[in-house]
């Protein structure tokens, strides 16, 4: 387990959690009143901001919940915290339903996960390795 500091950035705001023992997402709640019509994206402030341990990052996902009922994803999904980061996060809604949706203060709208990544330096090559895929790209697996 590791420790990630988060600084409240608005009294209002809700320190992320999560739902259920062993979640791997931890539940961010909206600060502001929004309404997304149809086709519609708003950024969506959470008040808070974290520090992403070097080593580490964080990533913002949508709510299941939220895109089955309603349509609500996240644009950039997922959206990257990167470690060095200290500024707030905002959560880019957009509502792909049929209907306005009302995002509410204290609403839960998006989960954030935090993972290990790995350092890396790229080297130039001439030509890379083979592999069984090679240069099969975007749909090369569907029947």
């Amino acid at each position: 387990m590791i420790d990630v500091a988060v600084r409240r950035l608005r009294p209002d705001a809700h320190i992320p959690d999560q739902a259920y023992d062993g979640d791997a997402g931890l539940d961010l709640s909206a600060c502001d009143h929004v309404v997304l019509g149809p086709g519609e994206r708003a950024v969506v402030p959470t008040g808070l901001a974290v520090e992403i341990p070097d080593g580490y990052a964080g990533f913002v996902q949508p709510r299941s919940g939220l895109a089955a009922r309603h349509g609500i994803g996240i644009v950039n999904s997922p959206g990257l915290i990167d470690s060095g980061y200290r500024g707030e996060i905002q959560i880019v809604l957009l509502n792909t339903g049929g209907e306005a949706f009302s995002v509410e203060p204290g609403m839960r709208v998006a989960q954030l996960v935090v993972v290990p990544v790995a350092a890396v330096r790229l080297v130039e090559v001439d030509e890379l390795a083979s592999s069984d895929r090679g240069i099969r790209g975007f749909g090369s697996s569907s029947s």
